[in-house]
């Protein structure tokens, strides 16, 4: 599936992904490929994107999630500390 991850200052994240667990507002949430579309708001905590070549780890705070037609697309206020 494909992720992307946008913060008010750049694209942070742009690339395919075999999963993702990210903090929604009321816990966390998981996406797989051909997940069912979604929207929700995301709370504050820690986004794993799962690649082909591993974790990406991104703190993120506020924003919004959605997942279409194999998409995932993250609008994040605040997005921090970038690991692999």
């Amino acid at each position: 599936m494909r992720v992307t991850v946008i913060s008010p200052e750049a694209a942070v994240f742009d690339g395919e992904a075999e999963a993702l667990r990210a903090p929604a507002f009321d816990g966390e949430i998981g996406i797989l490929p051909n997940h069912a579309p979604l929207m929700t708001t995301l709370g504050t905590g820690t986004l794993t994107i799962t690649t082909g070549t591993g974790d990406r780890t991104f703190h993120v705070q506020g924003g919004f999630l959605q997942v279409v037609k194999n998409s995932v697309r993250i609008l994040a206020e605040t997005v921090r500390g970038a690991s692999t």
